[in-house]
């Protein structure tokens, strides 16, 4: 489904599985963008998150490295990129991605990665009632202020919302100064994604009105908080907090054991600009969580010497949309 979604921003998925036995040891969704270049055919693989394995089986990823290589000589692939949802904790697989033909990047401690490279989760297997008093004191004030002054937060009716969610999100775009993707693109991830339950829009309404939205994605025993707009009216009612609060309780209730608030800074110094996105998601006793970073395996060297030449050019136009290429 994710494939189809990018595949309307000009990315090929190209889904690649490695079986033993019959069973599906490892997989990797790997995207291909063919370079804007007439005459070249050239393009690059980006797995956004991949691969999903055991780690720790490291002949099912060197088989499913070896198929993507393979892959890329038939596709004309520079390299492959991927950033594994892997934290820096866990051992083992650095090691195996260098074994493999893979290098780490330097992403720095904001955005500058495709993924951000650090994180806020929280695991939502305690009860409701733990898991508000393990909050912030503040964090718990500004949601049962929010309830007390009526907001109420509901996931969204049907596909005919999304513009309602697009004008809160243009709102807080050109409140925050960043920059979204076309509506388009939310109605392929409404149409992908929300009938098998991979998605879902939330509202938060006060006397009829909706002043903040929200999109997240639940698969298997996760969930992650994707997009977030807040109108500039109400604000003093915090339907923010009350928002996610809400999701996590959802996420629970659909069998999620992890609720990802997705990127933060690792600068934590309090004179970051981003440092105000840290301090609302640590208050709801999240963990900040550093991942193993950004590698690529290179297939054509002299090429990808070029690519880096223009690399922070083509960045400037894959987050032209919203800050997010996932």
């Amino acid at each position: 489904e994710w494939g189809e979604v990018k595949r309307f921003t000009g990315w090929q998925p190209l889904p690649l599985i490695a079986e033993r036995e019959g069973d599906i040891v490892a997989a990797m969704l790997v995207l291909k963008r063919r370079l804007p270049v007439p005459g070249l055919k050239k393009c690059i693989f980006y797995a956004p998150r991949g691969p999903v394995a055991d780690i720790a089986d490291a002949e099912a990823l060197a088989a499913l490295f070896a198929g993507a290589r393979a892959l890329g000589r038939e596709h004309g692939a520079i390299f492959l990129k991927i950033d594994p949802d892997v934290p820096v904790s866990q051992r083992g697989l650095p090691e195996l991605l260098i074994a493999n033909g893979f290098h780490r990047n330097d992403t720095g401690l904001d955005f500058e990665g495709v993924q951000p490279a650090f994180v806020f989760r929280l695991d939502i297997t305690p009860s409701e009632e733990e898991l508000l008093a393990a909050m912030h004191q503040k964090t718990r004030y500004n949601i049962r202020l929010a309830q007390r002054k009526g907001v109420v937060i509901r996931e969204a009716a049907g596909r005919g919302e999304l513009p309602v969610f697009y004008a809160i999100l243009e709102e807080t775009a050109q409140r925050d100064h960043f920059l979204i993707r076309g509506y388009e693109y939310f109605e392929k991830i409404w149409d992908e994604m929300v009938p098998p339950g991979m998605a879902k829009f939330f509202m938060a309404e006060y006397e009829g009105e909706v002043i903040a939205a929200t999109l997240a994605f639940i698969l298997g025993d996760k969930a992650w908080y994707s997009y977030g707009a807040s109108s500039n009216r109400q604000r003093n009612l915090m339907p923010n907090y009350l928002i996610q609060w809400e999701m996590i309780c959802r996420a629970k209730q659909l069998g999620a054991t992890l609720y990802d608030f997705r990127g933060v800074s690792g600068d934590l110094n309090e004179d970051n600009p981003l440092y105000g996105l840290y301090r609302f998601k640590k208050g709801f006793n999240g963990e900040l969580t550093e991942f193993i970073g950004d590698w690529d395996c290179v297939y054509a060297p002299a090429f990808y010497k070029l690519w880096n030449m223009v690399l922070p050019r083509y960045m400037a136009y894959t987050h032209r949309g919203g800050g997010t290429t996932e």
